[in-house]
């Protein structure tokens, strides 16, 4: 069975998250934006085998940290969708911006496409491209779990912002309603920053994207 824990890291306090299967202990991390001496620190608590890197986006809070990580641990990067390309070209001058370290500019090796799959030890979880917030942002789905990994597409009581280069309003809506809801209103989703909630609470209550059911 898939586990998880969320790991704040950034100034933005972004909700990096460990994903490993109960049976082997190997783990992938999604979203190292920065702090890796916390994740690894969370990494060796755990006694995990961290494998794998999973992108959600390449905005600076999910993607800073990763081609340090990947070159310390010689770790695949995994995600996101080639959309978010023009992101990673920009991750140095997204940093001067906010404030954050230098952050590297990678390649990753597997861009990632809507029905996709990513694997860790024994756990499979389903890929949806879920453009909006940024134009090849992407969301981690494990069945068995009912648990979502959606990075800054959905929050509890709200949804991702849209005004960054590339972003797109309508775009976001169409992803949460038609790629998002289907997973089921009994799935927890893990956001990109502040706490979880359940599709069913989002469509019950998200003055944005409510739809009573």
């Amino acid at each position: 069975m898939l586990q998880y824990q969320t790991i704040p890291v950034t100034p933005f306090q972004q909700n990096c998250s460990l994903v490993w299967c109960d049976q082997t202990r190997s783990a992938a991390v999604i979203d190292p934006g920065g702090d890796l001496p916390r994740i690894l620190a969370e990494v060796k608590r755990l006694d995990l085998k961290l494998e794998q890197i999973w992108l959600t986006h390449a905005h600076i809070d999910h993607a800073g940290g990763t081609a340090e990580l990947a070159r310390q641990l010689s770790l695949p990067i995994i995600g996101p969708h080639k959309g978010d390309q023009f992101w990673i070209d920009g991750l140095a001058q997204q940093g001067k911006m906010f404030g954050f370290p230098h952050a590297e500019v990678f390649t990753p090796t597997r861009w990632l496409v809507d029905g996709d799959t990513v694997t860790i030890g024994n756990s499979t979880l389903q890929v949806r491209h879920c453009p909006g917030h940024t134009p090849g942002h992407v969301v981690f789905y494990s069945a068995e779990a009912k648990r979502a990994f959606v990075g800054d597409v959905l929050f509890a009581g709200s949804i991702g912002r849209t005004d960054f280069p590339q972003g797109d309003h309508d775009a976001l809506i169409a992803s949460i309603r038609e790629r998002l809801w289907p997973m089921g209103s009994d799935t927890v989703f893990v956001p990109g920053h502040g706490p979880e909630s359940t599709f069913g609470r989002e469509r019950r209550s998200n003055p944005y994207v409510a739809d009573g059911v």
